[in-house]
C-alpha cells in the first residue's frame, strides 16, 4: 500500500486557492494543475508498505506524544526548486516550530519500522502545479502573477489531528482513502 501522514486544510482555504487557481490555469495551461478536492499538508510520504506493517505504523503513529493544537496559516505562492526551472508551483502554510516538530517526531516514530528519514528540509506547501518544461512566455506571466500573491494570506485554522491516507494512483489522479486519524491532545477527561 502507499501511505502517507498529512493534515487537512479548511474549504475555506480550498475554495480561496481555486479561484486562484482558475485565474493562473488560463496563464500557464501545459502546467499540471492538482485537483484542489485532494490536496493536503504532507506530514511524510511514507510511500510502499506492505499491507501486513501498515498496523506496525498506525501504532507507531498513534504513540506520538500530546501536544496541543497547531495554529497554522496559508499565504504566500512559489516554485520548487526555483522560479527560474520550477517543478512544483505551490502555496505556503506555516506552523511554526510546531508543524515542524510534528513531522520530526514521525520521522522519528517511522524510522525503526524501516521507512526512511527524508533528505530535504520539511517544507510545509500545498501543492497546486506540477511542471514537466513549461514555456517560457507563459511561465513567464505565471512567475508575475504568482509575485502578486507572494505575501497574500489564504487563511488560519487551528490543527487539532493529521491522518494516515492510502493514495492509489489512477489514470485519472490520485485516489486517498484515509486509514487512522490522530488527535495531538488526547479527549478532556481521558
Amino acid at each position: 500500500m502507499r501511505l502517507f501522514v498529512a493534515m487537512d486544510i479548511p474549504e475555506a482555504v480550498r475554495e480561496v486557492l481555486g479561484k486562484l487557481r482558475a485565474r493562473f490555469e488560463t496563464i500557464c495551461r501545459e502546467a499540471r494543475w492538482t485537483r484542489l478536492e485532494g490536496v493536503h499538508v504532507t506530514l511524510k510520504f511514507i510511500g510502499e508498505v506492505p499491507e501486513l506493517r501498515v498496523e506496525q505504523v498506525q501504532a507507531a503513529l498513534g504513540a506520538l506524544a500530546p501536544r496541543p493544537p497547531i495554529a497554522v496559516s496559508f499565504a504566500g505562492l512559489g516554485f520548487f526548486p526555483n522560479e527560474r526551472r520550477p517543478r512544483v508551483f505551490w502555496a505556503g502554510i506555516e506552523g511554526g516550530d510546531a508543524l515542524r516538530e510534528l513531522a520530526m517526531e514521525i520521522e522519528t516514530r517511522l524510522k525503526p519500522l524501516g521507512i526512511p528519514r527524508e533528505d530535504r528540509e520539511f517544507r510545509p506547501h500545498l501543492t497546486l502545479a506540477r511542471f514537466d518544461s513549461p514555456k517560457a512566455a507563459s511561465l513567464s506571466r505565471l512567475r508575475d502573477a504568482a509575485a502578486e500573491f507572494a505575501l497574500t494570506e489564504f487563511g488560519r485554522t487551528i490543527v487539532g489531528e493529521f491522518h494516515l491516507y492510502q493514495s492509489v494512483l489512477k489514470r485519472t489522479g490520485a485516489e486517498y482513502t484515509r486509514l487512522a486519524t490522530y488527535r495531538l491532545s488526547p479527549e478532556p477527561g481521558s
